[in-house]
């Protein structure tokens, strides 16, 4: 389905497009922070949106979850054109994990609660009715992600890198058709990076997974398995397409100003300056 997008034009999305951004921006003051940029983000594809603090990366993804209008240009998401539909009916099909969301969660919120009030678009629970089928698919999260044990722990006693999973889990509590990953392993020791990349990799390798997008500005956090990357500099686009032609040193270098020797090996990249 196509509707009219909020424009002297029409916006007519690829019938393939989980994701398509046309002209976008966004405006603070006088100033853009993000764009004008074109992206489309098709079926099957798992995207790495990377660039330095200040690039725009949150801003993109915050538009991506309907939580942010962009000034100008047209958006479609899932078919619907964003300012042409009811995003309180389209968020249920977008997963999101951000730091955002977990500073919504309220701390005594148990994790297993905390996973399921996403069938409801809410972060704490209140007066809901949730089905044993709700039930049992969060605590089937719970287990799929590593928290068992932490099924009844309040989620502000949790470790940090507990969060990042129970997030994620809440994320896929709806089965959705694109899922949002707003740099899942800020803030994680190695261990915890390196455990988060593994399931990550696991995830996108899982054919019946969502379209994928995971924003990040470290290049030892991309998990083998994604196909796609995006570089911004400045809300610019730098480089985009098939991950192994967009992270190179060339184009790293110039979406973070410095020189870069970059390496991959089995599947992981690593950068220094050179």
């Amino acid at each position: 389905m196509t509707l009219p997008a909020p424009s002297n034009d029409w916006f007519l999305p690829d019938e393939d497009a989980v994701l398509q951004m046309r002209r976008v921006r966004v405006r603070r003051g006088q100033t853009d922070i993000l764009g004008p940029l074109d992206w489309t983000l098709r079926a099957g594809e798992r995207w790495i949106v990377m660039g330095p603090n200040g690039a725009g990366k949150s801003t993109l993804l915050q538009i991506a979850a309907t939580r942010l209008h962009p000034t100008g240009g047209e958006v479609a998401i899932l078919e619907e054109v964003l300012g042409a539909v009811d995003v309180f009916e389209l968020r249920p099909r977008i997963g999101l994990s951000s730091a955002q969301l977990a500073a919504q969660v309220p701390h005594e919120e148990k994790v297993q609660d905390a996973v399921v009030t996403a069938a409801y678009g809410v972060t704490g629970t209140w007066r809901e009715s949730y089905e044993d089928e709700d039930r049992m698919r969060a605590l089937g999260l719970v287990s799929s992600w590593g928290l068992s044990r932490l099924a009844h722990r309040r989620f502000g006693t949790l470790s940090e890198g507990e969060r990042k999973r129970v997030l994620i889990a809440r994320s896929l509590m709806t089965d959705p058709e694109l899922l949002l990953l707003d740099e899942p392993a800020a803030g994680l020791d190695l261990a915890g990076r390196e455990a988060l990349v593994a399931q990550l990799s696991e995830l996108a390798r899982d054919e019946d997974a969502p379209a994928l997008v995971l924003v990040t500005h470290h290049l030892e956090e991309v998990p083998p398995g994604f196909t796609h990357a995006l570089l911004l500099r400045d809300g610019h686009a730098v480089a985009a397409g098939p991950i192994e032609q967009t992270l190179t040193e060339g184009h790293l270098s110039a979406a973070f100003d410095t020189p870069l020797r970059v390496t991959r090996t089995g599947g992981r990249y690593t950068a220094v300056a050179q």
